[in-house]
């Protein structure tokens, strides 16, 4: 019965992915510590297997329909990636109850983040005409960057749910460029955790295989249900779903070790 619910979670992670562009990697850590009973230094590094693939599917799409700010991409992964080994070291230096607290708190932001996102769009940036404005863009995009890049490698998810509305809410990026080109900058920033989490860790390549194969489908679902479903309503329920897991982890956390 856990593994079924540890591969369903899977699949919402890969959907959740394709639809929003992140979140869905907020739950994969969850799913591999009380799903497949795994400990955090282990999750971590699968997590961010799992996320970079299912990302990497997902954007294929975004690809052959040119949603994908490269530009953009770049300054945050030139950002990220030095802020997720900096990430990674710090999160080896924190015991895992901390950790798994710390993780909790970050989900109650994120999901919060996703009941209270308004549609409104930045400005800094500019796509149509001349391009970008980096004079604008550039101070903006960076920290946050910064920001993800750190998440990225101190927990194990793919931060879209923080580059989402950083490329929205404070840059302008329309959402379907926006979804597309944060695919790029969790492959990106996911890679780079994976290498920094790799020195003494052990993989269980079965369970990482399965939980992928879920999540890659639920990737492909995502494709083929494009602009069809109600993502306004499917990011209610998941921030919903969100909470119910981080108030799981502190009480197990806290109570229950």
């Amino acid at each position: 019965m856990i593994w079924v619910i540890t591969l369903g979670l899977g699949v919402v992670i890969g959907v959740l992915l394709g639809l929003l562009g992140g979140g869905g990697s907020i739950l994969a850590v969850p799913a591999l510590v009380y799903g497949a009973g795994l400990g955090i230094e282990q999750a971590i590094p699968i997590s961010l297997i799992v996320v970079g693939v299912a990302s990497a599917v997902g954007a294929l799409p975004k690809l052959r329909a040119r949603q994908i700010e490269w530009r953009l991409a770049a300054v945050f992964t030139a950002a990220g990636i030095p802020a997720t080994f900096a990430g990674s070291s710090v999160g080896r230096l924190i015991p895992e109850s901390a950790l798994l607290i710390g993780f909790a708190v970050v989900m109650v932001a994120a999901g919060t983040r996703m009941l209270i996102d308004r549609g409104d769009t930045g400005t800094a940036c500019s796509t149509e005409g001349s391009g970008i404005n980096w004079r604008r863009c550039a101070p903006r995009a960076i920290p946050a960057g910064l920001a993800v890049g750190f998440l990225t490698g101190l927990f194990g998810a793919g931060g879209g749910f923080l580059i989402i509305p950083a490329l929205v809410l404070m840059l302008g990026i329309e959402m379907s460029v926006a979804v597309g080109t944060s695919l790029v900058i969790i492959v990106a920033n996911s890679a780079a955790g994976l290498l920094s989490h790799l020195s003494g860790t052990s993989i269980d390549w079965a369970i990482t295989a399965a939980f992928a194969g879920t999540a890659i489908a639920g990737s492909l679902i995502a494709g083929h249900l494009g602009t069809r479903a109600d993502t306004d309503r499917l990011q209610r329920w998941f921030a919903y779903l969100v909470f119910a897991v981080a108030a799981y982890i502190l009480v197990d956390t806290v109570f229950l070790r």
